[in-house]
């Protein structure tokens, strides 16, 4: 439908209305002649104006069946018809009109003239124009004066002719020519009176001599006739053209008549049919238009003040009950653990005390048989070698001494195991070349157990003896209080949880760039074996760090050749995700939780689901304790901005958050660097006692000291291109490359020496035979592996070629133009993004046979990470609130409500504020986060559960900051639409605005992110409200959520207007192209625009990872 076709509807519904009230005053009243004997009588008049007002009630059927075609501005006719035209309440203004003018149903306006003045209201609104004079017509025209066609005047048919009200043929109208009866309008160039709706004060016009005018309509009397009187109202129209019929504000009028002040505490808005109570706090004078209520917007400023205040201020106490109960869970860790000793101590002093029975009783038969002693008693499995960690490596006692107590004497510290004393000859021996050779399948770990002593005396004996009753005494003195680090010894003593052992090995592994046929590796053969340390070294480009991605399968953008085992078997090392710990070269931490927070949420998301949680916190104080971070576990890592924990210290808690999910296999990348040489041989020790446990180690590290390349069991050595120089145990690297010729000077790190001699830095002596670049080929043709052709024509002389060369697949000879090169680079790209997303889609099979927590389980620990750094970022969540508040007093107190737009204008800068400050502070949900996801979704957490929690937590300010903004906004420009209408619309508003915001923070980087943040609001903001009639403009403006915003804001303002606003509120809502009914629908459009761009903001994150 055209502008113009609703307008002429827009006026046609209100032509229908004065005509029902027509055509029924008629029906009613048509007895009632201009002669008729009732017409001075009072009783008959009142009789008659109340059949009058019941007729016009009974009309509403009929209304509703004119007005359906129009339900953009009328939704209920009930209410509209009524506040609009049922005058039963008061009908004075009929009465008196019946005594003045007893020909009152000759004088109303049939359908013709009525609809004659409204296409003249039409064709004004089109035109822009304030309408003052219909279209001319046979009773009235320009060139002579006609009786009866002034403003405010009306004629009346002849008494002998009957009147069609319905008739579209205009009536002659020349006898009886008067002032229209109060209550009623007489449109200037018609003869006829419309009655005037309610809201509306129609008295009659006083001639104002001064002025010439008759107020308060301002219209003229006819020129030359002095002794001519001033008519009634001459208009009704939008609140522009006919604000003088308007009741006014601070007044109130109960009829079309009748205009009264507003009484103090009470307030009467503009076109007010009776008056209002203020509210109990707010301050209304006599003839208020409207209540102050600045005191309930400062009532809840303050109370959202105070309620920001104790948050920022109790963030800190929550915490701190929070570590109090984690605090708690640790010493029922520890009692757990105690317990638990406890209890194979009285175990194995039952079970020796039957040994020492069945001991002297045999002791007892031998001497009586052998008549010698027995120099030894043999084991439960009669075998002659003492198997560790049983009672057969214990040597035989008298009766009455114990067997199998592990006490030392009083005073002494509990005596190691075997594991122990590996560990404490590790610590002390760095250099130590223990290491373990671990059989796939085989769940023991095999080392030679020292042979048990054989005691030959009778003092040996006894002084055994007593010595293991003074071990028992001192351990039950020592159970009473036993230090939390000796729990977690004994704990890891006695009962150590096997992991599964994974074994890599790869064969002829290459990798290639995709679009340039470059090598980034090659020909890289060898094999990573559990519980050994592997050291990867090699000068800057060597593809240390490409190598590790290679083994776990993430080299996007590249072609991988070659062979790649895992347990003898060929899959991929993805399906082993949950055992394995990637520590990447960045300390990706979060600055703002603590050391032990960071490691407990670790533990609990990729730790087995079934372990019990005082297993859990054991694993996590071991690592704290063999990391050196107890001093520091209490306290905040620290970012950028927030001065936190060292940089070393920082380091040895990114190496953590893997050590603490028990790895089978655990990947570093230069984990030392910017390390001092303490803190490497720290983390170095810690990850040989990993390696204890069957844990296979790779680690890339850059310039190690010599004590710390010492502490390495195997070396990787790389070339530049990705070529292997070395791969084997360290403690013959030295051996290998004095077989080539190349000698470590004295007093030189012999890894810094080979690093030089690979980077160029040094060249091999002459006597040698080699050069850096042929020392991949040597290390190829020494261990019997197939060389490509190229590289043995490069190792004999035959070709020159540089390391890079050697690399370069391409065979080329031209240079390349330059759009072959931007060509290569497009597909170069394209590949990777290709490879980027089937690397996240496509998932393997689980082989690791670890269940960890699902994702109700890690969307809680999510939850509760989440929930703990919002409290710790309560300073930043109350300048948010702030600016909010701010700009609510900016706005309400600068964008008044305007009654002919409904308040349009001050709701746009609303939408515009809303969408510009939440947009801007929901970025910072994902693009400071990044990095963190990227690496506990390569671990295997879950994907949904972090971006659920993150939305959750996020709906605690969709719900609070619309009403930090209202308390100020709408108590300043209190419009007339209710708070909770408001309120509803600004939390759909910022839920979408909000999901919007995830897609911009995970697609973009944080720079431009808040650009689009910016831009976007303000730029649909435009279409939504252009003039233009477009089509494309407008299609897109139906898209915009700005729009969906602003029209659920008039119109839950517009809906408030009614009565003598009518033509007011259909004229302005037809020309923003509004409706009535799309309120809800429009709350529905924002809401479901949240929830989808939600589901693309976590596409776009599960897609979009670092490349």
């Amino acid at each position: 439908m055209s502008r113009e076709k609703v307008d002429d509807a827009c006026w046609a519904l209100s032509v229908s209305v004065v005509i029902f009230v027509v055509v029924i005053s008629f029906c009613v009243s048509c007895t009632f002649a201009a002669d008729d004997p009732f017409k001075d009588n009072p009783a008959a008049n009142e009789i008659f104006s109340q059949l009058v007002s019941q007729s016009l009630t009974n009309l509403i059927s009929s209304f509703k069946s004119v007005t359906k075609d129009y339900a953009f501005c009328i939704t209920d006719s009930d209410a509209d018809w009524n506040k609009a035209f049922n005058f039963s309440k008061d009908t004075t203004f009929l009465s008196n009109c019946i005594r003045s003018k007893g020909d009152i149903t000759q004088r109303l306006c049939t359908a013709a003239e009525i609809e004659l003045y409204f296409s003249s209201l039409s064709g004004a609104a089109t035109s822009g124009k304030r309408i003052t004079i219909v279209k001319p017509n046979k009773n009235c025209n320009l060139t002579s004066w006609v009786a009866g066609c002034e403003p405010g005047w009306g004629c009346s048919v002849p008494g002998d002719e009957e009147v069609d009200l319905k008739t579209k043929v205009l009536p002659l109208r020349i006898e009886e020519c008067s002032a229209c009866c109060e209550g009623f309008f007489c449109p200037n160039g018609l003869t006829c009176m419309i009655p005037c709706p309610l809201g509306s004060y129609c008295p009659l016009a006083k001639l104002n001599h001064t002025t010439g005018l008759c107020d308060p309509y301002n219209y003229q009397v006819p020129p030359g006739q002095t002794n001519h009187t001033c008519g009634a109202a001459d208009i009704w129209a939008d609140i522009q053209s006919s604000s003088e019929v308007f009741c006014s504000a601070g007044s109130y009028c109960p009829s079309t008549i009748q205009k009264n002040p507003c009484s103090s505490g009470h307030y009467c808005r503009l076109g007010s049919t009776s008056q209002k109570a203020c509210f109990q706090f707010a301050s209304c004078e006599s003839k208020s238009a409207n209540q102050n209520i600045t005191a309930y917007g400062i009532m809840l400023f303050v109370g959202l003040s105070i309620l920001v205040v104790v948050i920022y201020s109790c963030s800190d106490q929550v915490l701190t009950t929070r570590e109090k109960r984690i605090a708690k869970s640790r010493e029922k860790a520890v009692q757990s653990v105690r317990e638990n000793a406890q209890a194979r101590e009285a175990w194995k002093s039952a079970k020796s005390f039957a040994k020492r029975g069945a001991i002297g009783l045999q002791t007892q038969l031998s001497r009586t048989f052998s008549k010698r002693k027995s120099s030894r008693i043999p084991g439960p499995r009669g075998s002659s070698q003492a198997i560790p960690g049983t009672d057969g490596g214990l040597p035989p006692l008298p009766p009455g001494a114990s067997s199998s107590s592990q006490f030392e004497p009083k005073g002494k510290k509990k005596e190691p195991s075997n594991l122990t004393k590996m560990i404490h000859e590790i610590e002390e021996n760095p250099e130590s070349q223990h290491g373990f050779n671990i059989e796939i399948g085989n769940q023991n770990i095999r080392q030679n157990a020292p042979k048990g002593k054989k005691l030959h005396t009778q003092s040996q004996m006894f002084r055994y003896a007593y010595n293991q009753i003074e071990r028992e005494k001192a351990m039950q003195e020592q159970n009473k209080n036993l230090t939390f680090s000796g729990l977690i010894t004994m704990a890891h003593d006695i009962d150590i949880r096997k992991r599964p052992a994974i074994e890599v090995a790869f064969k002829d592994l290459t990798i290639t760039l995709k679009g340039k046929n470059k090598n980034l590796m090659r020909c890289v053969t060898g094999k990573l074996s559990p519980g050994r340390v592997s050291a990867v070294m090699g000068p800057s480009g060597a593809g240390k760090t490409t190598f590790l991605s290679a083994l776990t399968g993430k080299v996007p953008g590249c072609t991988m050749s070659g062979t790649v085992l895992v347990n003898q078997k060929v899959e991929s090392l993805r399906s082993y995700k949950k055992i394995i710990g990637f520590v990447p070269q960045d300390d990706i931490v979060h600055g703002n939780l603590t050391v032990e927070e960071n490691l407990w949420f670790s533990a609990r998301c990729r730790l087995a689901a079934d372990l019990p949680k005082p297993e859990k916190v054991l694993v996590v104080e071991r690592v704290i304790e063999s990391l050196g971070l107890q001093a520091i576990r209490d306290s905040l890592v620290g970012t950028v901005e927030k001065r936190g924990i060292s940089g070393g210290q920082r380091k040895r808690v990114n190496v953590g958050l893997e050590m603490v999910m028990e790895p089978s296999l655990l990947i570093l990348d230069e984990a030392t660097s910017g390390l001092d040489s303490s803190s490497s041989q720290l983390l170095l020790r810690a990850l040989r006692r990993e390696a204890l446990e069957a844990v296979n180690i790779c680690m890339v590290v850059h310039q190690p000291s010599y004590t710390l390349f010492k502490m390495f069991d195997d070396l990787i050595l790389l070339a530049k291109g990705g070529l292997t120089v070395y791969h084997g145990p360290v403690k013959k690297v030295e051996e290998y490359f004095a077989g080539l010729g190349i000698t470590v000077p004295e007093r030189v790190n012999p890894p810094d020496y080979y690093i030089d001699i690979l980077e160029g830095i040094i060249k091999p002596s002459a006597s040698s035979g080699v050069n850096a670049k042929q020392l991949p080929v040597r290390w190829m043709l020494h261990n019997g592996y197939q060389v490509p052709m190229d590289m043995i024509e490069s190792f004999e002389g035959t070709k020159a070629s540089t390391s890079e060369d050697n690399g370069d697949g391409s065979h080329g000879t031209d240079a390349q133009s330059f759009a072959g090169d931007l060509w290569a680079d497009v597909e170069c790209n394209v590949e990777v993004t290709k490879d980027s997303i089937q690397h996240n889609f496509l998932s393997s099979g689980d082989l690791s046979d670890r269940i960890t927590p699902g994702v109700f389980q890690q969307y809680r620990y999510f939850l509760g990470r989440v929930s703990k750094q919002r409290l710790r970022e309560a300073w930043t969540q109350s300048v948010d609130y702030l600016i909010l508040l701010l700009a609510g007093i900016c706005l309400g107190t600068l964008a008044k409500v305007s009654d002919e737009t409904f308040g349009s204008q001050g709701y746009i800068y609303s939408v515009i504020a809303m969408s510009l400050l939440c947009s801007i502070a929901a970025l910072r949900s994902f693009s400071l986060d990044k990095l963190h996801y990227w690496r506990e979704s390569g671990s295997g957490m879950s994907s949904l559960a972090f971006f659920l929690s993150k939305d959750t937590v996020d709906l605690f300010n969709i719900l609070i900051k619309p009403l930090v903004y209202l308390s100020m906004f709408y108590f300043f420009n209190n419009p007339r639409s209710s708070v909770y209408d408001n309120y509803f619309v600004l939390v759909c508003l910022v839920y979408c605005v909000t999901g919007l915001a995830y897609i911009l923070a995970i697609c973009f980087e944080p720079g431009p992110a808040q650009l689009w943040s910016v831009l976007l609001p303000v730029v649909l903001t435009l279409v939504a409200t252009h003039d233009s009639n477009n089509e494309v403009v407008d299609f897109i403006s139906e898209l915009c959520y700005t729009k969906w915003a602003l029209e659920a804001f008039v119109v839950s303002n517009a809906k408030r207007y009614s009565g003598v606003w009518l033509i007011t509120r259909c004229g302005s809502l037809q020309a923003s192209g509004y409706d009535l009914k799309h309120f809800v629908p429009n709350l529905i459009k924002l809401v479901a625009t949240g929830i989808v761009a939600r589901a693309i903001a976590y596409i776009c994150m599960i897609t979009l990872q670092k490349k």
